[in-house]
């Protein structure tokens, strides 16, 4: 007789060999699978219960991304798409941007597509229940706010050529939360609507080690993105953690200062670790019956480890040795992470041997 448990693992790993479901139609999936790198494969494992509410989310969150991050040169003109497109989402508004412009300055051809079918990401909303979209729109609207002020606080900056810092501590935290924080909390509410529950007294835990989760794959990509930030006016390393070292934001366009900011930088690592073992301790949180959703969550826990220790041996003010995690590691991660599910005490021998590695 085959449990339930058995059978999911066995489902788990037919997953290596075959193409991921649709989620709601085949454009909307290719749009998904090509603006993701590491997160469509985490997809695959994503009970199919939230695998589409999920992956409509990160679409939706993606036009905002792109729309914020286009090298337009005129702030106004990116509030302006950013405001009118969540408004649009969030059912305030029926009438979309022409996102054409922006569309055409893209450099990556993938994020051009998906501002040219927005309509569609929009539209896909309405094959969930009004539930499953007001989760959907909540998180959405944290993380517009959050960019909608990242645009405020360092547009101004970019127009002008200058560098602009975060102030505080505090703020790099806020913002952490605001976009990815944020999707911490959906990813637990969609858990606990569709797939368990979980003592009253336990839910709040499990919300506060989900923002951090989220929080962690957040800072991972302030830590590693640092060049190419200073290079559009952004500098989210604050400037009082600066000033403790004496440094100053313009001195990290110089990666001979590698030495003067390591034990700053180091800090931050140190932070983004102890929110990873946040993450570790939600996912210990999760029924040993939620197989596929334990797997969707350590596949990010394992690449963010993985990139946390190239972060700790690299010159990460270097623009030319921009550190990620190759596709052939995410791979191999995949095939080790199944591996681990199957054998009994498995996923925490995996975490533990990978950290640090």
């Amino acid at each position: 007789m085959t449990t339930p448990q058995g059978q999911e693992q066995r489902t788990i790993a037919h997953t290596r060999g075959d193409n991921l479901a649709v989620l709601i139609n085949e454009k909307i999936d290719a749009l998904l699978e090509s603006t993701s790198r590491s997160f469509y494969p985490t997809l695959k494992y994503l009970p199919k219960k939230i695998r589409g509410q999920i992956g409509l989310l990160y679409l939706l969150a993606r036009v905002a991304d792109t729309i914020a991050d286009s090298k337009h040169g005129e702030t106004e003109f990116l509030l302006k798409n950013l405001k009118q497109y969540n408004d649009v989402a969030q059912g305030k508004s029926k009438s979309l941007p022409d996102f054409t412009e922006l569309a055409d300055i893209q450099a990556n051809k993938n994020e051009a597509e998906l501002l040219r079918n927005v309509e569609d990401v929009v539209d896909g909303l309405q094959v969930y229940s009004s539930k499953d979209q007001e989760l959907m729109l909540e998180c959405l609207d944290v993380i517009v706010g959050g960019q909608i002020l990242d645009l405020e606080r360092f547009g101004t900056a970019n127009e002008g050529g200058n560098i602009s810092a975060l102030e505080t501590d505090e703020q790099m935290d806020d913002y952490a939360y605001r976009v990815a924080g944020s999707v911490g909390v959906f990813w637990s509410k969609m858990s606990l609507e569709h797939l368990f529950s979980l003592p009253q007294e336990k839910e709040k835990e499990f919300f506060e080690k989900g923002i951090r989760f989220g929080k962690s794959l957040q800072m991972i990509n302030i830590l590693r993105d640092i060049p190419e930030d200073l290079r559009f006016g952004r500098c989210y390393i604050p400037k009082q953690a600066l000033e403790r070292h004496k440094l100053t934001p313009e001195d990290l366009l110089d990666d001979e200062n590698i030495d003067a900011f390591r034990p700053l930088y180091d800090e931050y690592l140190e932070l983004t670790n102890q929110h990873l073992d946040a993450a570790i301790e939600y996912i210990s949180m999760l029924p040993d019956s939620q197989l596929r959703l334990k797997a969707s969550c350590m596949l990010p826990v394992l690449i963010g480890q993985r990139t946390v220790t190239l972060l700790r041996t690299g010159n990460v003010l270097n623009s030319e040795e921009r550190i990620k995690v190759t596709r052939d590691e995410i791979k191999s991660y995949a095939k080790k992470l199944l591996r681990a599910l199957i054998i009994p005490g498995g996923v925490n021998r995996l975490l533990k041997k990978n950290k640090g590695n």
